[in-house]
């Protein structure tokens, strides 16, 4: 974990011994946000985002060396911005990651679940312990830094969003625990809606779609063992600066739901209004496709 700087927010109290950052306005102007799995790929852009729209943030990831440079490009660049080297499926290690929060900016106001394993493998032929792998990651994941985070969040009233997959729509062959893992975060968010309404938190998830990836990227094949993610068409693909711009825009508007792309929110609603055209499409899409998903 790098060494914590103080707080960049008005009216708070810097850490002692220690210079505050310069402030920065913007729309998160004020506010300190923890975004898990940010040391690369979208949590990474996403983070950059709203450290320039004023947030201070922490980074968060599982690798030492890619952390570590990530976060120093950002102090670099003049971002309030501490690291914390955790793993977000140990509470212990998530509780870990919410105090160093605390103890260098103050607080804590957003909360981005991004953190996550993903597969390239089929139901069949899965271990018992990468599928249990994939999934923890992608539920524990995300409650854990959440119970974690709970008590500083209702403090601010803040905000919540997992980051979830427009394949948790529909279902993707070759994607059974993801899909399931990234399913499951909607109901925790509906559920969780209802259970904290008189805390004033925002609750939301983002379905992201195909998006343009790290070139190093790698996904679980049926042993565990990492493996290149599928192929998938560049012309269905947004950068990882437009994802991440639309979940900023979702928390600026505390929204519920966001599908990120044309065809998320056909998936979206061909599984609602037509559930087996919709299995007939990916069945078939599947067939002719077959190259995407092994």
């Amino acid at each position: 974990m790098s060494k914590p700087t103080p707080s960049s927010i008005p009216g708070r109290a810097p850490v002692l011994g220690t210079a505050p950052p310069p402030a920065r306005p913007g729309a998160f102007s004020g506010q300190v946000a923890i975004v898990t799995g940010s040391e690369s790929g979208i949590g990474r852009e996403t983070a950059r985002q709203l450290c320039q729209q004023g947030a201070a943030v922490v980074l968060n990831g599982r690798n030492p060396e890619r952390l570590r440079q990530t976060c120093e490009a950002f102090e670099a660049a003049g971002y309030a911005v501490v690291s914390c080297l955790a793993d977000v499926t140990d509470y212990p290690s998530c509780q870990r990651l919410v105090a160093t929060a605390v103890q260098a900016f103050g607080r804590l106001d957003i909360l981005v679940a991004n953190a996550c394993i993903s597969q390239r493998a089929y139901f069949v032929d899965m271990q018992p312990e990468v599928f249990r792998q994939v999934l923890d990651s992608n539920v524990y994941g995300a409650v854990y830094p959440l119970m974690a985070a709970l008590p500083q969040l209702t403090q601010a009233r803040g905000s919540v969003t997992f980051i979830s997959s427009i394949s948790a729509l529909n279902g993707m062959p070759s994607g059974s625990a993801y899909c399931a893992g990234k399913a499951a975060l909607s109901n925790l968010a509906h559920t969780l809606r209802l259970e904290l309404a008189s805390t004033g938190i925002h609750l939301g998830v983002v379905h992201i779609g195909f998006t343009q990836n790290d070139p190093d990227k790698r996904v679980l094949d049926a042993g565990g063992q990492p493996v290149p993610i599928a192929y998938r068409p560049p012309r269905w693909q947004k950068s990882q600066t437009e994802v991440a711009g639309i979940i900023l825009g979702h928390i600026r508007r505390r929204r519920q739901r966001t599908v990120i792309s044309a065809l998320g929110w056909l998936i979206l609603l061909v599984h609602t209004y037509f559930p087996r055209l919709g299995d007939w499409f990916v069945r078939t899409s599947f067939r002719r496709f077959r190259h995407w998903y092994e």
